[in-house]
């Protein structure tokens, strides 16, 4: 069926709370004001449980069905912001300096209240849904912090989906696939130490920038000549210091940057080549190369019977044609992957319609996309949970 009438009705109220939230950012788990904002506002909707606190600032409210026991499902949204000075020119733009909601987490967060009011009005289901809000998504590992605190076990949540905006892809649409979606992440840090000293001599030194310059190139080589064509796997350099003068050549160099697969085993192999190409390169130039290694969030996976049924219930809202069945996975990492790992799920991309992209400055949330994200959320709960 189309988008609720009740969805569309409510649409100007949860612009209103988006864009209260858009104003007033708050990074990783430093949501307080974000979580009591909406710790107030499923109270108020009459959730039969609130709990705060989850992962540190993550907040939960329970909604029980008013025809008997059952399963409960979970519904996630993250909350937390990005640091970036906003230039969108909105009259509700960001009013704190250095932080903005880049990645439309105040549309997510918005949209899953407005469902939560819909379902604590109705209740036309069977069991439970747990509306899930969670910090520290922009590489805090807030979703790991919540399923560590024990979060599925305490509510029983048997399985969990979640929701993402997606620029580029009209409003009213869905994107979705099984299996990976989303890539796992890894941080890396490489320090080349080398020997500095007057740069009209560099035979008396060891010059860390010029063996660093060649490392840049060297890592690339892992998606080029060291994986199989068909596999994805993103290497990218995103820093580089050295040096501080014109005329001397510097003791250290270092670089930094992720590493993006949808393999656990093309991870494992990645890392193994950056540092075997570190080494090789130490001793080519006799210098000292150290690599710290971190690897952040694994692939988010979307288990398979689940994505069809996520799938049905967007055609349900938004008619055959508006759902993408066989999306292309995004090499952009998402700790809602934890939650996946600890229960089977699915999660999906709705339209945000010709916006700038995620992460730019200029990013704005798409208001018109709630009424269709909401009908997406209260939909797949009373079917997932019909009596």
């Amino acid at each position: 069926m189309p988008i609720l009438n009740r969805a569309a009705e409510m649409q100007d109220e949860v612009a209103g709370w988006r864009q209260h939230l858009h104003q007033t950012p708050e990074l990783n788990f430093d949501v307080f004001k974000t979580a009591a904002f909406v710790t107030e506002k499923l109270k108020a909707f009459g959730c039969d449980d609130v709990v705060t606190g989850l992962g540190k600032t993550g907040v939960v409210g329970i909604i029980r069905g008013r025809q008997g026991e059952g399963p409960t499902i979970g519904l996630r949204a993250d909350m937390d912001a990005l640091p970036l000075n906003e230039i969108s020119g909105k009259p509700y733009a960001s009013t704190v300096p250095g932080k903005m909601h880049a990645c439309g987490h105040d549309g997510h967060t918005a949209m899953l209240l407005g469902a939560a009011k819909y379902l604590a009005e109705t209740r036309n289901f069977t069991g439970s849904v747990a509306v899930i809000f969670q910090p520290a998504e922009e590489g805090g590992g807030g979703g790991n912090e919540m399923v560590k605190d024990g979060m599925m076990d305490r509510f029983d949540i048997s399985k969990v989906f979640g929701m993402h905006n997606m620029p580029g892809l009209p409003v009213g649409q869905f994107a979705i696939r099984p299996g990976p979606i989303m890539a796992a992440t890894a941080e890396f840090t490489i320090t080349v130490r080398g020997k500095g000293g007057h740069a009209a001599m560099p035979h008396g030194t060891i010059d860390p920038i010029v063996i660093t310059s060649q490392l840049v190139g060297a890592l690339q080589t892992i998606a080029s000549r060291s994986t199989d064509p068909v596999e994805a796997v993103v290497v990218s350099v995103t820093k580089f210091h050295a040096g501080d003068a014109y005329n001397i050549i510097p003791e250290t160099a270092e670089i930094a940057g992720t590493v993006r697969t949808l393999r656990k085993e093309i991870a494992k192999k990645s890392e193994e080549r950056i540092r075997t190409i570190c080494a090789g390169l130490a001793t080519a130039f006799g210098a000292r190369i150290e690599v710290d290694y971190q690897a952040n969030y694994p692939v988010t996976f979307n288990h398979a019977e689940e994505t069809i049924f996520a799938s049905d219930v967007a055609i349900g809202v938004a008619g055959d044609t508006h759902v993408h069945r066989g999306i292309q996975p995004v090499m952009g990492g998402e700790d809602f992957s934890y939650m996946l790992e600890a229960r089977p799920g699915a999660f999906i991309f709705i339209g945000n319609g010709d916006t700038a992209g995620l992460h730019n400055p200029a990013y704005d949330f798409n208001d018109e996309a709630i009424p269709h994200g909401m009908s997406y959320w209260v939909k797949l709960a009373e079917t997932a949970l019909a009596a």
